[in-house]
Order: structure tokens, then C-alpha cells, then sequence
């Protein structure tokens, strides 16, 4: 992974630059004394992981972090304060590390940071339109697309139906529905996408699919339609 620390502290920096050299999947790109000058790198350079100070002249973490949004890097935020863990967790960050921080923790961190990196790119893949792999509790798992009923939209989260259970995915639907088979997959609501081979019946504008309901918007209606072998 390649890392950028970003702390106005240069001690600060030296000590995690120290921590860093110590793992062996993390090169460190380089260190930066402020939030901006931390933005001005990331636009020219593949930066996959930030270790962040919060508190900082100018730009703080907190603000560098939302300005970037879910095009950032995995972030680590580092500070010597407890006062912004619930930012953190909002901001949904990958660790949240007290300084003084010791070589475990570090590690703890790192372990955390890699498994969001791996999982980013496999979060939602297919493979030859049979499976595709989610990240559940840190593992990818696969599932066969034929098992799949349907999918709804939950915040920043999805969720994946199946007739065994349902998966929570940190993704967006959109983000979905582009690595889904089209021919077997629509959508039919801005926070549902169905298997319509797993469509038993469809009434007043809600679909039912393994005894769950399903609503329809008017806007996918017609399109809907044109998919179904209607007699």
C-alpha cells in the first residue's frame, strides 16, 4: 500500500514514518505538514492509504476527509485527542489511533486499512456472469448470481437478498448494478434492484419475490414490462 502521512507535527511524522517502516506492505510516499499540501499529492499521485492528523493549521482531517469523499484513500486518522471518535466513525474511516501509538496498535490499523484496499476493487465482481464476490466481515465471500433475489439500498450500504439471508455491502446501487448481468438483473426503484427470474407475482405496483414485497416506481414501470414475457 502506498502511504502518505499528513501531520503539522514533524516529530509526529518521524514517529510514524518509524512505525511504518516496520511493516512490510506499506511504502511510504511521503509526509505532509498540512492538510492542503496532503490534497495538492493525492491529485498527482496513487495514494491508497492517509495517516491523518485531525487537528491541523488551515484544513483539518475532518475537513480533508470529507473534500475527498469515497474517492479518497483508506484514511487512519491519528491525534492526540479522543474528542472526534464519533466524526470518525460518521466519516467511516478505517482506525482512529490515540498518540503516543504503540507498534500493535499500528499494526491492528494496518491490518484493517489493507482488508478495505483489497476489498475496494473485489467488493462487488463477477465472474463469467455465474458469481460474485462480496466482502463480509473482512473475507470475500462468493455467491452464485442465480441465488440472488434482490438487492435495496440502505445509506451507504447494500443490501444483498438471498433465499438464505441477506449481506451488508459498504457500496452504492449504482456501483452494482454496473457489475450485475443485465439480462438477469433491473432495476425497479431508486433503492431496488431484482433477479427477474425470481419475480413470482406483481400487484398494485409491488413485486413479490420469495414472499418479500418489492415496490415498483412508475418511472420503471413501462421498462419492466418490456422485460416480462407478458401474455
Amino acid at each position: 500500500m502506498n502511504c502518505l502521512i499528513v501531520d503539522d507535527n514533524k516529530l509526529a511524522r518521524t514517529a510514524m514514518k518509524q512505525l511504518a517502516s516496520h511493516v512490510e506492505q506499506l511504502h511510504v510516499l511521503g509526509e505532509c505538514a498540512s492538510a492542503l499540501e496532503a490534497y495538492n499529492v493525492l491529485q498527482k499521485e496513487k495514494v491508497d492509504l492517509l495517516l491523518l492528523d485531525i487537528e491541523m493549521p488551515g484544513m483539518s482531517g475532518l475537513e480533508l476527509t470529507r473534500n475527498l469523499g469515497k474517492k479518497g484513500p483508506v484514511i487512519i486518522f491519528t491525534t492526540v485527542k479522543k474528542d472526534y471518535a464519533v466524526e470518525a466513525f460518521e466519516l467511516n474511516v478505517a482506525d482512529y489511533l490515540i498518540k503516543p501509538v504503540s507498534p500493535a496498535r499500528f499494526i491492528q490499523a494496518i491490518d484493517k486499512a489493507k482488508e478495505i484496499c483489497e476489498s475496494q476493487a473485489q467488493e462487488v465482481q463477477s465472474t463469467d456472469s455465474e458469481f460474485v464476490f462480496i466482502r463480509d466481515n473482512g473475507v470475500l465471500k462468493r455467491i452464485r448470481i442465480d441465488e440472488i433475489l434482490y438487492l435495496e439500498a440502505m445509506g451507504d450500504y447494500v443490501k444483498l437478498h438471498t433465499t438464505q439471508k441477506f449481506h451488508a455491502i459498504h457500496t452504492t446501487l449504482k456501483a452494482v448494478e454496473e457489475k450485475l448481468p443485465p439480462g438477469k438483473f433491473m432495476r425497479v426503484h431508486r433503492s431496488y434492484i431484482v433477479a427477474l427470474d425470481k419475480i413470482e407475482s406483481i400487484e398494485d405496483g409491488t413485486i413479490i419475490i420469495h414472499k418479500n414485497a418489492v415496490p415498483v416506481a412508475d418511472a420503471y414501470r413501462a421498462a419492466l414490462n418490456s422485460k416480462l414475457n407478458l401474455l
